[in-house]
């Protein structure tokens, strides 16, 4: 029987989303946003709630296409709103757009997004030895700097939990059980 991290349900999307996307490192700029934008909109819900919703969410907003999202108004917000494919949370649906226009903002800098995320841990992935899940943090000292860093720079919904799960989703940092097929350890090149 393959060997999962503990909070994989038996939901074939889950089972993808965890064996195919999570922990593996992305370096793209526009990918990165969409995901730290999804992981916002995860904030009091569980990851799942928001995997279902991706396909919706990514109709919702453009694709999660910055310059897109940056025209939108409040009438598009209350549209958004009376989608029930998303959370309509009003809070979370024009974080996504503030967000867009911080991610813009620092690209119109020069500062490439995803060098600049991956410098909270030093340009590459970290990789984790976690024995069981109760050993798996939820916030460290560097999604607390991403946390600050980013809202400096004006994006919202970007606690230091959500940050360390946007680090932990995109590779910055591997938490995959050692006991999980898809730790470093048991993936031969």
């Amino acid at each position: 029987m393959v060997q999962r991290c503990a909070w994989v349900n038996q939901d074939p999307r889950y089972i993808a989303y965890h064996d195919n996307e999570w922990g593996e490192p992305e370096y793209d700029g526009r990918a990165l946003f969409e995901k730290l934008c999804l992981d916002g909109q995860q904030a009091g819900l569980s990851w799942f709630t928001i995997l279902c919703k991706i396909p919706a969410y990514r109709e919702a907003f453009a694709g999660f296409e910055p310059t897109q999202l940056v025209t939108f108004t409040s009438s598009d917000v209350d549209r958004l709103m009376q989608n029930p494919g998303i959370v309509r949370n009003r809070r979370k649906i024009e974080s996504v757009i503030t967000n867009a226009h911080a991610y813009l903002a620092m690209q119109e800098e020069g500062i490439d997004f995803s060098r600049w995320l991956w410098d909270f841990v030093g340009g590459a992935p970290v990789i984790n030895r976690w024995p069981d899940a109760a050993a798996v943090p939820v916030t460290t000292a560097e999604s607390d700097a991403m946390a600050k860093a980013l809202r400096q720079r004006g994006f919202a919904f970007v606690g230091s939990t959500s940050c360390y799960a946007f680090m932990q989703a995109t590779g910055m940092v591997n938490d995959h059980l050692l006991s999980c097929h898809c730790h470093p350890e048991h993936v031969s090149g």
